[in-house]
C-alpha cells in the first residue's frame, strides 16, 4: 500500500519525498512477506528508488529558489524513550514502560515494530542518529536546511498530547538542537496527528501529518489540506 500511494503521488508531483513512520515499519502476521526492523526499512528503500521517490538513503535534494540553497534532508531517525514525563523521570526503561501502562498508554510499535537486527528500537535509534548526524555535518555550510523527519525534533510538539506518557515514543533528546545545529530553516513532521505551525528559536515547525478521517470530524476545519511550505 505505502508504495502503491507513493506511486500515485509521483504520477502528480516533480518530486517526491519519503520518511519512515512507525507504520510503515511495522510487521504483521498478515503481512505477505515477513520482512523485520532494518531489512524491512531496506526494502522500502529499494522499492522507493524504484519508482524515483527520494529516501534517507539517498543524496539530499537542494532548493534553489530561496535567498540562500536549502538543502532537503530527509531523516529517519526513531525514538530512544528519553522524552519522559516527570514520575518517569530517572526510572529504568521497564519502569517508565509501566507507569504509561498504568495511565493506560502502549504504543502499538511495543508488538510490531521490530528493531532486528538491533536489540532494541533506542539501540536502533542510536545508530540512525549517527547515520544521520554525519550525513548533515556535511552539507555545505552556506546551505540552510529543511529537515523531514516522520518524528518531531523537538519535544515542544508534544506539549498537546491528551497522554503526556506517549512522547516517550515520538522523539529522542538527542535532536533537540539539532534545528540550530543544522541551520534549518523549517523542521518538517509528522506522527503526532496535531497539524499545525509552531516555532522554537526562530525556527519554523510544521507538523504535516493527515492523520485519520476520526480526527478530521473532530477539526472545525475537517482534514487539514496540502500546504505551501516554501
Amino acid at each position: 500500500m505505502v508504495i502503491e500511494t507513493l506511486s500515485t503521488l509521483r504520477e502528480r508531483f516533480a518530486k517526491v519525498i519519503w520518511v519512515p513512520g512507525n507504520h510503515e515499519l511495522w510487521t504483521t502476521g498478515k503481512e505477505p512477506a515477513q520482512f523485520r526492523g532494518q531489512a524491512r526499512y531496506a526494502e522500502l528503500v529499494r522499492r522507493c528508488q524504484s519508482i524515483d521517490v527520494l529516501t534517507p538513503e539517498d543524496e539530499f535534494a537542494v532548493w534553489e529558489h530561496h535567498p540562500r540553497p536549502l538543502t532537503i534532508a530527509p531523516l529517519f531517525l526513531l525514538y530512544d524513550y528519553s522524552w519522559r514525563t516527570p514520575e518517569a523521570e530517572g526510572r529504568s526503561l521497564a519502569e517508565a514502560l509501566d507507569q504509561a501502562r498504568d495511565a493506560g498508554v502502549v504504543c502499538t510499535d511495543e508488538f510490531f515494530l521490530d528493531p532486528d537486527p538491533f536489540p532494541s528500537r533506542a539501540e536502533w535509534c542510536a545508530e540512525r542518529l549517527k547515520v544521520s548526524g554525519e550525513r548533515l555535518a556535511a552539507i555545505p555550510p552556506e546551505h540552510g536546511t529543511v529537515l523531514v523527519s516522520h518524528w518531531p525534533l523537538h519535544r515542544h510538539p508534544t506539549e498537546p498530547l491528551h497522554y503526556p506518557e506517549f512522547a516517550m515514543w515520538c522523539g529522542t533528546s538527542e535532536t533537540e538542537d539539532w534545528h540550530r545545529r543544522y541551520r534549518a530553516e523549517i523542521a518538517v513532521y509528522g506522527h503526532l496527528h496535531i497539524p499545525r505551525t509552531t516555532y522554537r528559536d526562530g525556527v519554523r515547525f510544521e507538523e504535516v501529518s493527515l492523520g485519520y478521517p476520526r480526527e478530521w470530524r473532530k477539526r472545525a476545519r475537517g482534514p487539514v489540506p496540502l500546504r505551501t511550505l516554501l
